[in-house]
């Protein structure tokens, strides 16, 4: 239950109830030393090494789970280039067949591209349908490349034709699978506790004044660190999304190459 709110609630609401969650369990630390047994002096520094250790390791681990996110998003941006480049490969080898095929399999990754495009912008409640489409397009380009493949078997070219458009393929089963692929909510569950716990040790250790002034400052960095990581393992609902820019440039490349514009030296 818990697990699939974290996956769905708005981040914002997410870095509130965070955030007041460890002003909350920071008022509890400062409590217990208000009224439990007090710590022996720190004229040996221990608290100092104390509140360093915890922000260090909560440092770490934040770190690490911040370069788990962003490995996942550069994946999602490099794909994006492999794809535009696997569609626009498939687009120049399928001017290779004989009519009819050349138009058929033309105008399927033009309405493909479209479609991949849409699809990459589209909130999650809008692509249900577009992956439905996306679907129904590759099976028909599928029976498209059977057909062309059938005219040129015997070309020198037609294995290329063939692996071409699988590329394609492929590549669209790859797109799909790293928009869907997040980290586990379990470890943004481990570092919530440690945070809180950490909070309510800042809020025990750091005494009146500019500690406990920078101490609630950390808090508050700490969860912005967060809503950080949050937003980018979010590929169709955050805010920092991989640029579909490869794409977009791919589409107005194709509509303004029909295949026509292959014909100018055929036949001469």
């Amino acid at each position: 239950m818990i697990v699939e709110w974290l996956n769905t609630a708005p981040v914002p609401l997410l870095g509130l109830i965070c955030l007041i969650a460890m002003f909350t369990a920071a008022s509890i630390g400062r409590l217990i030393y208000n009224h439990g047994p007090r710590p022996r002096s720190d004229k040996d520094g221990g608290e100092s090494y104390s509140v360093s250790a915890i922000l260090g390791l909560l440092a770490l681990l934040t770190g690490f789970t911040f370069s788990l996110a962003i490995g996942r998003f550069e994946t999602r941006r490099e794909l994006v280039l492999e794809h535009a480049n696997a569609v626009g490969t498939a687009y120049l080898r399928v001017q290779l067949l004989p009519e009819p095929h050349r138009a058929r399999l033309s105008g399927l990754i033009v309405e493909y591209t479209d479609n991949a495009v849409a699809l990459a912008s589209a909130p999650p409640d809008k692509t249900a349908p577009l992956l439905a489409k996306d679907d129904d397009i590759i099976t028909r380009m599928w029976a498209a490349t059977a057909a062309g493949y059938d005219s040129v078997q015997e070309r020198p070219y037609a294995g290329t034709f063939v692996s071409a458009i699988n590329t394609l393929i492929d590549n669209d089963g790859a797109r799909r699978a790293a928009r869907t692929a997040r980290l586990p909510t379990e470890i943004f569950l481990v570092l919530l506790v440690y945070l809180l716990g950490a909070a309510g040790i800042l809020g025990y250790l750091l005494k009146s004044g500019p500690g406990r002034t920078a101490g609630m400052f950390l808090i508050v960095l700490f969860t912005l660190s967060l809503l950080l990581v949050l937003d980018i393992d979010r590929p169709t609902t955050g805010t920092i999304r991989e640029s579909q820019r490869p794409m977009e440039d791919l589409r107005a490349s194709l509509r303004n190459q029909p295949p026509a514009v292959f014909d100018r030296w055929r036949g001469q």
